[in-house]
């Protein structure tokens, strides 16, 4: 037996309906050049950590883990919070949509990423020095899947990011958990980030 659907609720599903699409048509402006720029400078730091406190990163593999995946947390949170913030800014009442979103075109390469390293580790950890490589070739993708809504250049840096994690399966041993495979990878790339939004933002001033 159906029930018939009462118009303001059909209203209101077409109001979301008619939000979400234009969510998908507009560019998405809640990340900042700042902030992402100074998530590359972590990666520097880290990498400059790792090389004073882990020079053998294959036989302490926990602790190249725990320099790198606080890395990872620290930027991600900081990132989200500047997000959250400045959608509110830039999309007023489109914002929930927007960061809605931007998640579900990033998630999906971050939890590849975490399932990859989980199996690496538990399955087969002679080859863990293939974290790296894996951690910004699903990256890539995450930046990849991404472009649709930031400015087009941004592919440049999902190019990057896929071109590290290449050399670092190419290494084909631990010499890719040297802290500059990670270091420059996330260093330059983040700096790539940073640089697209910020001609990007430029771009929409000049317009204007």
């Amino acid at each position: 037996m159906s029930f018939p659907v009462h118009p303001l609720d059909k209203a209101l599903g077409d109001i979301s309906s008619i939000r979400r699409q234009v969510a998908r048509s507009t560019e998405f402006r809640g990340y900042g050049a700042a902030t992402l720029a100074s998530t590359g400078l972590f990666a520097g730091l880290a990498a400059l950590a790792q090389s004073f406190l882990l020079p053998d990163p294959a036989s302490h593999i926990g602790t190249y883990l725990r320099i790198w995946v606080t890395t990872a947390i620290v930027s991600a949170v900081l990132i989200g919070v500047q997000t959250l913030t400045r959608s509110r800014r830039m999309h007023s009442g489109l914002a929930d949509e927007m960061i809605l979103m931007a998640v579900e075109q990033f998630l999906p390469s971050l939890g590849a990423g975490a399932l990859i390293s989980i199996v690496l580790l538990r399955l087969v950890p002679a080859n863990v020095w293939m974290l790296p490589a894996m951690w910004q070739i699903t990256y890539s993708l995450g930046v990849f899947a991404s472009c649709r809504f930031l400015p087009k250049p941004m592919a440049a840096a999902g190019a990057w990011y896929l071109l590290t994690g290449l050399i670092c399966i190419g290494l084909g041993d631990a010499r890719a958990l040297s802290p500059w495979t990670m270091g420059l990878a996330y260093g330059v790339g983040q700096l790539i980030v940073a640089a697209v939004l910020l001609w990007g933002s430029k771009k929409d001033r000049d317009e204007i």
